[in-house]
């Protein structure tokens, strides 16, 4: 659109009559100038918080062993992880503002510090959120959600086994946990729990207060059962990478299929006993989805072709790299295309990603922040340290114990990426030397960096939009969500541990 203010015709304006009678044209009225636009000013006690964290750390002597540039970087990232816990400002604002003291204060040179714009393991969950906008443009994800409910909806268990499922398909190929419990399976359930009479309050009990429960503590499961089924699962990843133990997407969902199954079916087991429905059988909800998928008709062209784009990646996933040498990067970019080619998606919806262009922004820099102390040696040294807490114990009980404290850590964090950008590295770091075999402790420090989510209401993007729908209360949610974490924590590392053991990963 032309910025130019266009120049009216005077000849074609009517004329103005003056007080003696002549005529004269009329003065031409430019467009009215757009209102201001409000500042919005940022908490200055939230921003002070940051700043002094990092300004103490700054100022402390670096630890024997530790170089003066690694320690000034520790500075950086610490007080831009409190940022990022804080929130003076959004979290791709906050990383924005870490990476310019990294270069203002010369702790590292700009190519360095803007290196993890240039990592693909970011862009491989950038481009996976370009290719969930399609799932929910086309009303995929609507219709398998009400094919599911329709199928399993009779019983209330049957509902959350459905909205389960539908959870289960859908994770791949959207990297937002957040977008999965919020625009897909939150409308839902509201409108099933209404249908039923159940709203917040006095009727929550109902039905609405189990089914929003049990998808949250699903959503956290099938968060973990893929790499590209949450955006920080990438960055430990890459993390893992950092310290040579290279995770691909299919060895990820090989590893966690089985675990990730039991859970499935289990967790909505134990929240039906420990937090029932009042309401058992809901027959009307299998019809309510089956007059819904009705009235949508036959499906789409445009979501016939996002299915099979969704099944040419997840084929591509599994074993484009071992038949083609396709990095997981590449097949997303592939599929990119063939939506943009056949018009399920413009390049005004690419574009338009929002949330996928900040996830570009602050997964770069603390990317780049977490490999740079790798590299300059902190990682190593706090690994070192850490692991004469845990000498002598055996390798075994030694990881027991770090997962353990990683797990449960998580009621000081809001964020899941947030908890595995301060603690991820060490904590691998720390089990390879006492003497965890690598990639299995990769993996299940990946895996719990999801699971850990189930503990509060405060704990992940998913937590704020499910608990702010009022159906369940502070207490509830939280001691049902410490009983689904001891569950998780069983079912992961025993179940999931022999798992481990078939596939020869210990």
């Amino acid at each position: 659109m032309s910025n130019d203010i266009a120049v009216p015709n005077l000849a074609d304006d009517p004329p103005i009559s003056s007080g003696s009678g002549a005529s004269t044209p009329a003065a031409p009225t430019l467009p009215a100038a757009p209102a201001p636009s409000r500042l919005r000013p940022v908490s200055l006690g939230r921003l002070a918080i940051p700043f002094a964290v990092g300004i103490a750390l700054w100022f402390v002597p670096a630890p024997s062993g530790v170089d003066a540039a690694a320690w000034h970087l520790f500075a950086i990232f610490v007080a831009t992880i409190v940022g990022v816990i804080a929130k003076p400002l959004p979290m791709g604002a906050v990383t924005l503002m870490g990476l310019a003291a990294t270069i203002v204060t010369g702790v590292l040179a700009p190519e360095v510090a803007f290196s993890g714009f240039s990592n693909t393991t970011i862009w491989l969950i950038v481009v996976a959120f370009f290719i969930s906008r399609g799932v929910i443009k086309t009303g995929l994800g609507n219709r398998l959600g009400l094919f599911f409910v329709a199928k399993l909806g009779k019983s209330t268990l049957g509902v959350a086994y459905g909205l389960a499922a539908t959870d289960l398909v859908l994770a791949p190929a959207i990297p937002s946990n957040t977008a999965r419990a919020g625009g897909i399976i939150q409308p839902i359930i509201r409108s099933i729990s209404m249908s039923y009479g159940s709203a917040p309050g006095q009727t929550a009990r109902r039905v609405g207060a189990f089914l929003t429960s049990t998808a949250f503590y699903v959503n956290a499961v099938t968060s973990a059962m893929f790499l590209t089924a949450m955006a920080g699962n990438s960055l430990a990843a890459q993390l893992a990478g950092d310290q040579g133990v290279k995770i691909t997407w299919g060895g990820w969902a090989l590893a966690a299929i089985v675990p990730g199954i039991v859970s499935l079916i289990v967790v909505p087991l134990v929240v039906y006993r420990v937090y029932p429905p009042e309401l058992k059988k809901t027959p009307e909800a299998a019809s309510m989805a089956t007059s819904a998928l009705t009235d949508l008709g036959p499906m789409s062209k445009a979501e016939k072709v996002m299915a099979s784009t969704i099944v040419l990646l997840l084929a591509l996933w599994i074993f484009g790299d071992m038949l083609f040498g396709m990095s997981a990067t590449t097949t997303a970019i592939v599929g990119l295309v063939v939506l943009l080619v056949s018009g399920v998606l413009t390049w005004e919806d690419v574009t338009m990603e929002k949330q996928a262009w900040d996830t570009l922004v602050w997964f770069a820099v603390l990317v780049m922040m977490a490999t740079q102390l790798n590299e300059l040696g902190l990682i190593p040294w706090l690994s070192h340290q850490m692991s004469g807490v845990v000498s002598g114990m055996g390798w075994v009980n030694a990881f027991i114990l770090l997962t353990l404290v990683y797990f449960f850590s998580h009621y000081l964090f809001a964020s899941n990426t947030a908890h595995i950008s301060a603690m991820y590295a060490a904590f691998l770091a720390t089990a390879i030397m006492a003497g965890a075999p690598p990639m299995m402790a990769a993996l299940v420090l990946g895996f719990i960096s999801n699971l850990f989510a189930s503990l509060t209401h405060y704990s992940c993007g998913p937590a704020p939009v499910l608990f702010g729908a009022g159906y369940v209360p502070v207490g509830p949610w939280w001691r049902t969500g410490f009983l689904v974490a001891i569950v998780n924590i069983v079912i992961w590392m025993g179940i999931g541990g022999v798992w481990l053991k078939v596939l020869g990963m210990w």
